[in-house]
C-alpha cells in the first residue's frame, strides 16, 4: 500500500531504488517484531502501549489539554517500561541473532548419541520420565549451576540410573555439553507461552522454555505415557519414534547422516509410530 501511495502521490518523494530497499528492510523489521510478540503475553502488552498512543494523539487533536497533560507524564517513562515488560523477549531476540552463524558449515553431532537413544529406548518402555538438554552452541552454564555437577561420560546405564524413579536425581533435567554429561537435576526455566497446550506438564514446558533462551535439542520422556518428543526452537514435536528423533538430532546439528538402524533396542509402538502435529511455541 505504501509503495503504491508513492507510485500515485505527486507530493511524495521520487521512489528510487534506495527507496524500496529502505521500505522493504523496515517492513521486514516490523514484521519480525510482531512475529517475536505474537502469541504471547507481550502482545498484549504492546496493544496496551499503541492503544495509549492512540489515545494520546486523540487528545492533542481534540483539545483535551487535562487528559494530554497526564499522558505526558507517562511518556518519557515509555522506553523504561519497555525494556522492563520486554525483557525476555529482548533477550531470547539477541540470543537468536547471536547464535546464527552466517560462516560456519555446521556443528559437531554428539558422538555419544547412541546410548542417549538406548535409554530413551529403556525409559520409554518403562515409562519412567526425562529430560535430556543437548548443548549446541549457546552455553548452557548458568542452568549447569543450578544443578548437580557430574562431568561423567554418557552412557545408557547411567542416564537410566539418573532417572529412575525415586532416585535422587530423577527430577530436573541432565545437561550434555559436548560428549560428557555436565550436571543432572538441573533447573530449567518453564515457557509463558500461552499457545502451548495446557495438558502439557512442567517437563514439556521446561523441554520447551529452555529452547526459547538458547539453540538447545531438548528431549523428553513422558512418564504418563512413556511417549517421545522432541522440543528446539520454542516449538516441541510429541509422540516422534526412536528414528524421527535420531533424524531430528542429526538435522538439529547439521549432520548429513542416511537413515539406517537405530542403535537402541526395540521399542514396541515406537518404531513406526506417526509423530502427532508440532506445538508451537511462539
Amino acid at each position: 500500500m505504501l509503495l503504491l501511495l508513492l507510485l500515485i502521490s505527486p507530493s511524495l518523494p521520487k521512489l528510487s531504488p534506495t527507496a524500496v530497499v529502505d521500505i522493504l528492510v523496515v517492513a521486514f523489521v516490523i514484521y519480525q517484531l510482531l512475529m517475536i510478540v505474537r502469541g504471547t503475553r507481550a502482545g498484549h502488552i504492546l496493544v496496551g502501549i499503541l492503544t495509549m498512543v492512540a489515545v494520546y494523539a486523540l487528545a492533542v487533536w481534540a483539545g483535551l489539554e487535562a487528559l494530554r497533560s497526564v499522558l505526558s507524564y507517562i511518556v518519557p517513562y515509555t522506553a523504561i517500561a519497555i525494556i522492563v515488560l520486554f525483557q525476555s523477549e529482548i533477550r531470547r531476540t539477541l540470543a537468536r541473532i547471536g547464535r546464527k552463524r552466517w560462516f560456519a558449515r555446521g556443528f559437531k553431532r554428539p558422538e555419544s548419541i547412541d546410548e542417549i537413544l538406548l535409554a530413551l529406548g529403556r525409559l520409554s518402555q518403562r515409562k519412567a520420565g526425562a529430560l535430556i538438554v543437548l548443548e549446541r552452541d549457546i552455553g548452557l552454564r548458568t542452568f549447569v549451576e543450578s544443578g548437580v555437577r557430574l562431568d561423567a561420560e554418557i552412557s545408557a546405564d547411567l542416564l537410566l540410573a539418573i532417572f529412575e524413579p525415586g532416585a535422587a536425581l530423577h527430577d530436573g533435567s541432565v545437561i550434555v555439553q559436548k560428549d560428557r554429561i555436565s550436571a543432572a537435576a538441573c533447573f530449567l526455566p518453564l515457557t509463558t507461552n500461552p499457545a502451548v497446550p495446557a495438558n502439557l506438564g512442567t517437563r514439556h514446558r521446561a523441554a520447551i522454555g529452555i529452547t526459547e533462551e538458547s539453540d538447545c535439542l531438548s528431549l523428553v520422556v513422558s512418564e504418563e505415557t512413556g511417549d517421545l518428543s522432541v522440543a528446539a526452537f520454542g516449538e516441541i514435536h510429541r509422540g516422534v519414534s526412536l528414528r524421527e528423533m535420531d533424524e531430528r538430532i542429526n538435522a538439529h546439528f547439521g549432520v548429513d547422516r542416511r537413515a539406517g538402524p537405530v542403535p537402541s533396542e526395540p521399542v514396541d509402538g515406537l518404531a513406526e509410530a506417526p509423530a502427532k502435529p508440532v506445538e508451537k511455541a511462539g
